[in-house]
């Protein structure tokens, strides 16, 4: 009986400290990306060209690991759904902030653990679990109230707010999609990759409707030191990212926007001198206690094995 848990254990665990540092990284590219934007840098090319290099620099760690790296039917069609998954949210957050706050875009990322899990559920991929459940709701409820004390007042457009409210549905069709279409004759940073490379191409029509005219300000030398230092997080960050993905499966991935905000409100507090939001002790507090009890309602095998994911 110890043998056949100890593995399943180790696993857990496993996907405990990737998931920590996962959304840790998420949240120092949002801090980057802050800094970068204070530094003058047009938010989309900015994101554009850090995702792109990051993409380059996975596409060589793969070669160098001698990673299946297949380019067929299958991995185009990953790369090209996968891609516009993860860039149309990140291009709708960076359109939108300006128009309705910071905290009614940061307010959405409460949302995808709880959709995620809704499609999960549905498509057989997840067993409803009493545990799982509280601990999602927990999680949700942390990052809604962190959210919400952070968003003070909302002012924008409707347009924008419905966009914005969008997002959580992206980000959680983009979670279920790369666990049910996960190829199998290639590697995870390899498939990582190809995500961004596509994503990056997918920011481009972004880019020249609303920067086109801003794309020099790139070359500036603090902004270029910060163009590298993104493009190093995010090398890192979607390395664990996908495997965080192959051994836990979308619903637990999704918990990464809770450890997100959290981290990124302490960054933000403690290294940029921002002030304390209201309740930031309770939605932390919920937040841990959440992702522990999900953790621990984890059966052996909640998620449907990514072997037998096939059409």
């Amino acid at each position: 009986m110890t043998n056949s848990t100890t593995p399943s254990n180790r696993a857990g665990w496993y996907a405990l400290g990737c998931l920590l540092l996962v959304g840790s990284l998420l949240a120092l590219s949002l801090v980057v990306a802050k800094l970068a934007d204070n530094a003058g840098a047009p938010r989309l090319s900015f994101l554009m060209v850090a995702v792109a290099g990051a993409g380059v620099l996975l596409l060589a760690l793969a070669a160098l690991q001698r990673q299946p790296m297949v380019l067929n039917r299958r991995t185009l069609e990953y790369a090209f759904v996968s891609g516009v998954l993860f860039a149309l949210p990140n291009a709708l957050v960076f359109l939108a902030v300006r128009h309705v706050g910071a905290g009614f875009v940061s307010l959405s990322f409460a949302f995808p653990i709880l959709v995620t899990w809704i499609l999960a559920v549905g498509l057989g991929m997840e067993r409803v679990n009493a545990l799982r459940l509280l601990g999602v709701m927990l999680g949700l409820a942390g990052g809604v109230l962190l959210a919400w004390a952070k968003a003070g007042g909302m002012q924008g457009a409707q347009g924008w707010a419905a966009l914005v409210l969008a997002i959580p549905l992206i980000l959680a069709l983009g979670n279920v999609y790369r666990t049910l279409r996960w190829p199998g004759e290639a590697g995870a940073v390899y498939l990582a990759a190809l995500m961004l490379l596509v994503g990056a191409l997918t920011l481009v029509p972004f880019v020249l409707a609303f920067e086109i005219r801003q794309v020099p300000q790139l070359l500036g030398w603090e902004v270029v030191q910060l163009l590298l230092a993104e493009a190093m997080v995010f090398t890192v960050l979607y390395v664990f990212y996908f495997v965080l993905q192959k051994i836990a499966g979308p619903v637990y991935l999704s918990q990464i926007g809770m450890v997100a905000a959290l981290v990124g409100t302490l960054i933000a507090v403690l290294l940029l001198g921002e002030a304390v939001p209201p309740y930031l002790g309770l939605a932390g507090g919920l937040v841990v206690l959440g992702a522990v009890l999900f953790h621990r309602g984890a059966s052996r095998r909640t998620t449907a094995p990514l072997a037998t994911a096939e059409p």
